[in-house]
């Protein structure tokens, strides 16, 4: 772990669009500054992500200064939103979680994000992340709360997990769907210079200056065989993660972390092992529930 380094930072500023990739980015309690505080709704209140609508893929979002976002896609205008503020909030249900998020007051953003779906959808902004959401207590510290990320603060991936998952593609079924790029798994800090499936054994970590646990490994779905330039689906990574990084039921690729401390991150910045315990065995039927900090446990999936 010794030359172990923060290769590239992703921030994702409106749910499931592609998102930013930035060379430093503030981490927050909640995750990096500014990612997944805008999301999508449908007409039932629903969080609308890649899994319903792989479409979402080939639309961005960009930060603007004080926390709004620019959205565009093939086509349509650009349109702009402006951070809501304080105003009548609607209720939003996330992955089992009922969460209180503020529409934009733009009509503009909504008509483009109906536009661009051919759906009853509406643009909402996550106003204070200190108390709308909490972590999944199951594996959370008290307190510890998330922005609209399917389950925990930041995603982190290894460069050198993707290659080895990559050389499997290469020997599976559908060799023509590799080499899958990392942007398939919608992460928010890649890591280079470790060995392949090394951060499945970490516990607690830093990243430069900033400290973060290690909530679960993350289990991973449909948006992981959706190409993000185009928004077509494959069979692959399911279909060899499946064969080969089955764990408690989940397909597994990447850890889930918690923010420990505030700080800075930047690419190029050491990653250092605080903490680290045994790796699981892979394709194992079953996954005992972590004590709060430790590395083991599937629950959500994805990071949308």
């Amino acid at each position: 772990m010794g030359t172990a380094r923060l290769t590239s930072i992703h921030v994702h500023p409106v749910k499931s669009l592609r998102g930013l990739a930035p060379r430093e980015a503030e981490v927050e309690p909640w995750g990096l500054a500014g990612d997944r505080r805008w999301a999508l709704i449908d007409d039932k209140g629903r969080v609308v992500t890649q899994r319903q609508c792989p479409r979402l893929a080939r639309a961005a979002a960009a930060l603007l200064p004080g926390g709004g976002v620019r959205l565009s896609a093939p086509g349509l205008p650009d349109v702009e939103a402006r951070v809501p503020g304080q105003g009548l909030t609607v209720t939003v249900q996330i992955f089992g979680d009922t969460v209180a998020a503020v529409p934009a007051r733009e009509s503009a953003a909504h008509a483009w994000a109906r536009r661009w779906l051919g759906a009853d959808v509406r643009l909402v902004h996550l106003d204070d992340p200190a108390v709308r959401r909490p972590v999944d207590p199951a594996y959370a510290l008290p307190g510890e709360t998330v922005s609209f990320a399917d389950g925990y603060p930041l995603l982190l991936t290894a460069t050198a997990s993707l290659d080895a998952l990559n050389s499997l593609v290469a020997q599976g079924d559908h060799p023509g769907e590799g080499p899958l790029p990392m942007d398939r798994f919608r992460p928010n800090v890649v890591v280079g210079g470790t060995g392949a499936w090394a951060e499945d054994g970490w516990e607690r970590l830093a990243i430069g200056e900033v400290v973060f646990r290690v909530a679960k490994r993350c289990g991973r779905c449909v948006v992981t065989t959706t190409d993000q330039r185009t928004g077509e689906r494959g069979r692959e990574p399911l279909r060899t993660l499946g064969r080969h990084r089955s764990i408690g039921g989940r397909l597994v690729f990447g850890q889930n972390l918690v923010p420990l401390t505030r700080g800075t991150v930047r690419v190029g910045d050491p990653v250092t092992v605080l903490a680290a315990g045994t790796p699981p065995a892979q394709n194992a039927d079953r996954e005992s529930a972590p004590g709060a900090g430790t590395g083991a446990g599937v629950r959500r999936v994805g990071k949308g």
